[in-house]
């Protein structure tokens, strides 16, 4: 539909026609309710565009259209090898739009761009991993008796709503697109409402690249209407979901009504852990990755760094510095920012808030915590430094997802454990030590989905990655994602057994 559709020229100059509807049925569709989304950027605070934002009808749509291509040949008849080589064709088209789509998510989220780029390496690269596991997908012949054939199939779950975050929205939406369709599935797709515009050119690939009408569908819209109603259907077999914790104990209520399937990948709150006999520059070169990229709103940042008492203010000192040299912020086009804005003015206010908390609670502000606009505009906001930080403080509790870390001392092992593992929070953590024997001991006691020895956040898309406790429930990426995304079906064969 021509009013579907929109001309943009994004800061850079680089030209899109982008299409503003709902992608259901490989077509974009105006929503049943005349409700908009408003995509804001956040580097000035203008309006980019508005596109189409998904009723509970519009849900009952895409759900329908899901359930119908379930069923259909064109897409349950097909082979896994030729359910590959779509998702192949996928990754190829991503690789040639990845210039555009990285621009559309850099104006859109505020990400500097050699990031978003970045990004959509991985979004290439995981559609194209799980586009080689979709005909290697394959259940097993059990022995029992001379009397019994047994034997175990694969099968797709069947209809999987999935939710998606604005930190990284193609990303996100790969992590979970790629298993979902080599496993044979269908799905609908809804994008967080702060980052609704990439997806959607990226919804015009799916119906490039051949796949069948209905296999995904993809409908923006605001968490407490389509959210809901997505994670509420009663046609919908699964829910996959990332985000906060809090929102995620709310889908898990409401998928619970004909008890979906469930994944999810939550908050996090992660330790980074520095020993004594640790690289201290490397440390802290990893550490400042490991929180101020993105501008820290990353679900495994590690946002609580542990320092052994004999090198913590050599520690400090030189990740202070690396902060001041290399985390220019400022326009996420230019080549040489490392930090663009928040994704929101209200998660800008929350980090600083948390400013205030930190020093009403005593601890030292010993860099950052002020607003940085650019020109009087922008969501921007210093890299932020809390020292002297005790394990009872909120800022050292509770998930910031800003360009915020706590600095805290330990003595000993086993201190360092306990002040790592006294949070509610499981997704990841990261240590640093020259002492393999004790890298290896700690990783293992420490309560996360993820441990990275000597590195901090470099996950990788062959390797499975989700939390424990409140962080989440299953596993994404690498082979372990397939197994949220298919169910074993036993078949038993009587080979001669009378009653």
């Amino acid at each position: 539909m021509a009013d579907l559709k929109v001309d943009l020229t994004a800061p850079n100059g680089k030209k899109v026609t982008l299409h503003t509807g709902l992608f259901i049925n490989n077509e974009f569709v105006k929503a049943s309710g005349g409700d908009k989304i408003t995509s804001i950027n956040p580097s000035n605070e203008k309006e980019i565009c508005s596109v189409e934002a998904a009723s509970a009808e519009d849900i009952d749509k895409a759900v329908a259209a899901a359930r119908k291509a379930l069923n259909h040949e064109s897409w349950r008849d097909i082979s896994a090898t030729e359910r590959g080589q779509l998702m192949f064709k996928l990754a190829d088209l991503a690789e040639q739009e990845k210039e555009i789509l990285a621009t559309i998510e850099t104006w859109d989220n505020g990400k500097p761009y050699g990031d978003a780029l970045g990004d959509l390496g991985e979004v290439i690269d995981c559609i194209r991993y799980y586009a080689g596991w979709a005909d290697k997908i394959y259940g097993q012949t059990i022995p029992t008796t001379a009397q019994k054939f047994a034997y175990t199939i694969k099968q797709p779950i069947g209809v999987c709503g999935q939710i998606i975050p604005w930190n990284y929205p193609l990303a996100m939406a790969a992590w979970k697109l790629g298993p979902a369709l080599a496993c044979g599935n269908t799905i609908v797709l809804k994008p967080a409402e702060q980052t609704p515009l990439s997806i959607l050119h990226f919804a015009t690939l799916i119906a490039k690249a051949g796949f069948p009408p209905g296999v995904v569908n993809i409908t923006n819209g605001y968490g407490r209407v389509a959210g809901q109603a997505l994670a509420g259907h009663l046609d919908v077999d699964k829910i996959a979901f990332t985000g906060s914790t809090a929102t995620a104990k709310h889908i898990t209520k409401t998928a619970s009504v004909n008890l979906k399937n469930i994944t999810l990948e939550t908050g996090g709150k992660s330790p980074l852990l520095v020993f004594g006999d640790a690289d201290i520059e490397q440390a802290a070169k990893w550490a400042h990755i490991g929180i101020m990229s993105n501008q820290g709103q990353i679900c495994t940042a590690t946002s609580r760094i542990l320092v052994h008492e004999s090198v913590y203010d050599d520690f400090v000192s030189q990740f202070r510095e690396i902060i001041k040299t290399t985390s220019k912020v400022g326009d996420p086009f230019a080549e040489d920012t490392f930090q663009g804005p928040q994704i929101t003015k209200e998660r800008y206010d929350a980090v600083l808030g948390f400013v205030e908390h930190g020093q009403s609670e005593g601890a030292t502000l010993a860099m950052g915590g002020k607003p940085c606009p650019l020109d009087g505009k922008g969501y921007f906001i210093e890299p932020t430094i809390f020292t002297n930080v005790k394990d009872t403080m909120k800022i050292y509790q509770e998930e910031i997802f800003g360009p915020f870390v706590v600095v805290a001392a330990f003595k000993t092992e086993d201190e360092a454990v306990r002040m790592a593992n006294s949070t509610t929070y499981g997704l990841g953590a990261a240590l640093f030590s020259q002492n393999l024997e004790l890298a290896h001991r700690v990783a293992a006691r420490i309560e996360a989905g993820m441990v990275w020895i000597n590195s901090s956040n470099d996950s990788d898309f062959r390797v499975p990655f989700g939390g424990v406790k409140q962080s989440g429930i299953g596993r994404e990426l690498g082979e372990a994602g397939l197994a949220a995304y298919s169910q074993t079906k036993a078949i038993h064969v009587n080979m001669g057994q009378k009653l």
